[in-house]
């Protein structure tokens, strides 16, 4: 890299822009969506997709909502035309959705690309040429006057054709490509040029598209490119804005919502930004950008894993982890920290303690695109206490007491750790059966029963110190739990096990199922004369015989 990239690279010109609005606007509904997957994402494929896999896309791109699809460039190929062909003659687009077809502004090209549409119900003819100063001098080697005549014939052409597409609804597409990089005074100059050739009213307006084609300059710049020709350009009633971004700076998503504030109506881009160089539009990220903040997308993402899994089975690309509302990660939290917070907050959020969704590091509620509740939070070396505590519950139903995450958490945080890798619900339910309810030495129970007379329980007990002589104990109490403390701790053993007597400091039980034959778990933490606590949980379909056996679980892990 240079050390003064400034002798070899020069900054965007800003737009002069006295008194722009679009600061101080804000989103209240929906553009109009049209998704270029079919063109854009297409022709950015190192294999691009066959007929079937396009066909696939698009249904899945009707299903969604689009409304809009432009379907390829039927000049290009046989591929492309027979696809085009396909839709139409096999009536796959509903009679509501546009087919939209790219052309450049060439004779041979707009003749082709006519013949492909005929007999369909609504189309949109979408016709460009390049207009930057690179393009002009580089790829043409033509003056602005040139460049404009090229653009005035190809619309010309396109008008000359259109008896040619008798009962099908039409409508007109222009775009100087590479906007951003134009002069707006001559973007404004060649689009009023063809303007003027397709003659455009408020009742049949045609479609301006201002393409951000290679991002060259910060977001905020091109809203003012947009406002500037929303507020120059003559007509603008007879116009649908439209906004086309690239990606090159990372922040195509940024460029289209200030656009949007900026006066346009409409917008072009992919499902999780498919295209050339480093990506086109995410339409997906902005519709749910919208949705997060109350406004109805038009579009359905209701099943985003389905929407992702037609993606990348028809394009054979991949949505990154940590791709926006789509990723396998974007919901997920394995920052101890972050996995209490979250686990607060919808517990909050279930109990209906909000009007509004408000939960931390969540800024929608996974459900409502497909996605579960148990994929939010998931557990590796960095996760805490309640990520644990939330799968065993969330999973198996298992509530681990506040007391209780504090001393499991570490415990399997350590195994985890040892593992170096996140693992699953069932792994940790695993390490905590382990831990606990599988903890049956030194103490294990035989048999126990008590009966109760005058508010005193009395208990006989049968247990085996390390697989030793069967052992019975008695002991009473105010309950069954009371006798069995009583009872082992007039042992010997137990005594100088545990340094003295023991006593119960915390209970708990639920159950783990329903219906007949339901388990029960309890949780039981000890204290000794010395201070030191631990827990223990037993599982049985009696919450009696649970408890007790929660009791040893926790002497046997003293």
């Amino acid at each position: 890299m240079l050390k003064d990239p400034s002798k070899k690279y020069r900054p965007f010109p800003p737009v002069p822009l006295p008194g722009r609005q679009w600061p101080n606007r804000v989103l209240t509904h929906a553009p109009r969506w049209c998704s270029v997957d079919l063109r854009d994402g297409n022709q950015a494929l190192a294999v691009p997709m066959n007929v079937g896999q396009k066909l696939e896309l698009f249904q899945t791109l009707v299903k969604i909502g689009f409304k809009e699809i432009e379907v390829g460039f039927p000049s290009a190929s046989n591929t492309e035309f027979t696809f085009n062909r396909r839709l139409i003659e096999e009536k796959r687009a509903p009679d509501d959705v546009w087919l939209q077809v790219l052309v450049q502004a060439r004779e041979d090209l707009i003749e082709r690309t006519v013949e492909s549409l005929i007999g369909a119900k609504r189309v949109i003819i979408h016709m460009y040429n390049s207009t930057s100063p690179a393009q002009r001098r580089v790829v043409f080697g033509k003056s602005k006057d040139e460049i404009k005549a090229l653009a005035v014939n190809g619309a010309k052409l396109v008008k000359e054709r259109l008896h040619r597409l008798k009962g099908t609804e039409v409508m007109l597409q222009y775009s100087p490509e590479s906007f951003s990089m134009t002069e707006v005074e001559y973007a404004k100059e060649i689009s009023e040029a063809v303007m003027d050739v397709w003659q455009p009213t408020p009742e049949r307006k045609m479609i301006l598209n201002l393409p951000d084609t290679v991002e060259v300059a910060m977001p905020n710049v091109y809203a003012d490119q947009i406002e500037w020709m929303c507020t120059n350009i003559r007509n603008r009633d007879s116009l649908v804005i439209s906004l086309h971004t690239h990606n090159d700076r990372s922040t195509g998503v940024a460029a289209t919502e200030l656009g949007l504030l900026a006066g346009a109506d409409r917008v072009e881009g992919t499902l999780f930004g498919n295209g050339e160089r480093t990506g086109n539009l995410d339409i997906v990220t902005v519709a749910m950008n919208h949705y997060m903040h109350g406004i109805d997308p038009q579009l359905d993402f209701s099943d985003m894993n389905a929407t992702r899994e037609v993606y990348e089975r028809c394009t054979g690309m991949t949505v990154p982890a940590r791709q926006p509302y789509g990723g396998e990660l974007v919901f997920t939290a394995f920052s101890g920290s972050h996995q209490d917070a979250i686990k607060k907050g919808l517990a909050e959020w279930e109990k209906g303690g909000r009007p509004n969704w408000d939960v931390p590091y969540l800024t929608i509620d996974p459900a409502d695109i497909g996605r579960e509740y148990r994929e939010v939070i998931r557990v590796n070396s960095q996760s805490g206490k309640g990520g644990v505590a939330y799968l065993l519950e969330s999973e198996f139903g298992i509530s681990l007491p506040k007391d209780f995450q504090r001393e499991f958490g570490p415990i399997a945080n350590d195994e985890v750790d040892k593992l170096g890798r996140e693992v699953s619900g069932m792994e940790l339910k695993a390490m905590f059966w382990k831990e606990y309810v599988e903890r049956n030495v030194p103490w294990h129970l035989l048999s126990f029963d008590t009966e109760s007379k005058n508010g005193v329980v009395k208990c006989r007990a049968k247990v085996m110190y390390n697989g030793g002589i069967p052992a019975e104990i008695t002991g009473e109490g105010n309950g069954p739990l009371a006798a069995l403390v009583h009872g082992l701790s007039n042992i010997t053993v137990v005594q100088k096990y545990v340094g003295g007597r023991f006593e119960i400091s915390n209970y708990a039980e639920h159950a783990l199922s329903s219906g007949e034959g339901a388990a029960a778990i309890a949780y039981i933490q000890i204290k000794t004369a010395d201070g030191k606590t631990k827990w223990g949980a037993a599982v049985d379909t009696n919450i009696e015989l649970a408890s007790v056996k929660a009791v040893l679980s926790a002497l046997n892990r003293l």
